[in-house]
């Protein structure tokens, strides 16, 4: 007779694929808390034109989400020193987010 409430062997081990490696884990954006980042990310981008706001808005949340906040961090740098946003705007989106991010 089986008992079924038992276990499957491997239930412990979390963060493994079938040949036995861990996954890759990395800081990204915490995907619990979606709208309060881009309700924090629109107020931060409201001073800049709408011709770059959808654009800067976009990227920073698709690599925030995707890639991890060191590329994230890496885009904020990049759009800084094409003068797409300003010093001040510069260190609201570090704070955002280091904020909004975790490891996953």
């Amino acid at each position: 007779m089986r008992r079924f409430n038992r276990k499957p062997r491997n239930y412990n081990k979390v963060n493994t694929q079938k040949n036995n490696t861990e996954t890759k884990r990395s800081r990204r954006l915490d995907m619990r808390k979606t709208e309060e980042f881009n309700f924090m990310l629109n107020k931060i981008v409201e001073e800049l034109p709408d011709s770059v706001r959808g654009a800067v808005k976009g990227g920073l949340y698709s690599i925030a989400s995707k890639q991890g906040t060191k590329e994230a961090r890496e885009y904020i740098s990049k759009i800084f020193e094409d003068g797409v946003i300003d010093d001040s705007t510069q260190k609201k989106l570090y704070n955002l987010i280091a904020d909004y991010s975790k490891v996953r």
